[in-house]
């Protein structure tokens, strides 16, 4: 028994954003961004789209394409919550049609979609229920700060979704094994400070104004994030590969998150993997965290490239720290675009 993928979806807001957008207000120039990312352009929420808006819309394109309208569960990854309370699932559940299922939140950052797909592999294997929508979705340039040229340039907004079915261990779509890993002593190398418990408690009293500024932003270190994801995702990906019996040639395509395309070509190059089977998408729409994984796997599905078959080797790495990997065979499902 496993579970097996039998619908994706994806869509982006309609506003795009690009370098040269952004050049004028941040002291950087287009060519800095793209040598150091591979980002041209991104897509931002605006007018007042929220996560929620964009799981809804990934939501029903997958539920399209697995051609059902009803599940037994909804699971949904975000970093970019609409309020701190209540999740944003069972609202998602809701205005989908359907009806009173459990439904839920995880976070998990930029792994949230290989974390997720193993959590509703566990509904699945445990009897809770027989079909699932699982949904990445993100709204995190709200929590970016539009003044920080080292992480302003990098984040994009949009929602991924897959239906995920019981079904065998043999079949096209099937996932696993999985590895999922966290190392929490480097919590603060990617970390937004303020909003959470520990800083309310810290300034009880004093009132969200006597709180810097800047701790409501996302901050990062940039050179150990980049060793630790390389050497994580990497890591990971060796596992899964080990576990399923299959060797790195034996892989149609490296679905890797699309957090700066200097590190997908650096764990490529670890796993000895051809750059032309190496998923790309970060150009167009930048680091989408829990979106990133599912909004490409769509990208490439409907372009044609990835075909019923092809064998897939997913992962991912973000804060927490948090990481994780898993295969697939691609199984043959209808695919839209994102929009």
């Amino acid at each position: 028994m496993a579970a097996v993928i039998e619908g994706i979806g994806g869509w982006l807001p309609p506003r795009i954003v690009t370098n040269g957008d952004l050049c004028t207000t941040l002291d950087t120039t287009h060519e800095w961004i793209e040598t150091r990312t591979g980002i041209s352009e991104r897509r931002m929420v605006s007018n007042g789209l929220s996560t929620r808006d964009l799981a809804v819309e990934a939501g029903a394109k997958a539920l399209k394409s697995a051609g059902t309208a009803t599940v037994d569960a909804v699971v949904l990854a975000t970093t970019s919550f609409d309020r701190l309370c209540p999740a944003v699932a069972p609202e998602v559940a809701h205005l989908l049609g359907l009806g009173t299922v459990p439904a839920f939140d995880l976070t998990s950052a930029c792994s949230g979609f290989l974390y997720g797909l193993a959590t509703s592999s566990g509904l699945i294997a445990s009897g809770v229920a027989d079909r699932v929508l699982f949904i990445g979705a993100e709204a995190f340039t709200t929590l970016v700060n539009p003044e920080d040229r080292s992480t302003a340039p990098i984040f994009g907004d949009g929602a991924g979704a897959v239906v995920l079915r019981r079904g065998d261990a043999d079949e096209q779509g099937a996932l696993g094994p999985f590895d999922l890993g966290s190392d929490g002593s480097r919590a603060d190398l990617l970390a937004i400070p303020a909003g959470g418990s520990r800083q309310r408690s810290a300034s009880a009293g004093l009132g969200h104004a006597e709180v810097p500024a800047g701790d409501w932003y996302l901050r990062m270190e940039g050179r150990p994030l980049f060793q630790q994801a390389v050497e994580r995702m990497a890591e990971s990906s060796r596992g899964v590969l080990d576990r399923k019996g299959w060797s790195v040639a034996d892989i149609d395509w490296f679905v890797g998150h699309q957090a700066n395309v200097r590190i997908v070509n650096a764990v490529a190059d670890e796993l000895e993997v051809e750059r032309n089977r190496v998923a790309v998408n970060i150009d167009r729409v930048g680091n989408t965290l829990s979106a990133s994984v599912p909004l490409l796997l769509n990208d490439i599905a409907h372009s044609g490239a990835l075909r019923p078959g092809h064998r897939v080797l997913l992962s991912a790495f973000g804060a927490g720290l948090s990481w994780g990997s898993t295969v697939l065979t691609w199984p043959d499902i209808p695919v839209e675009g994102v929009q």
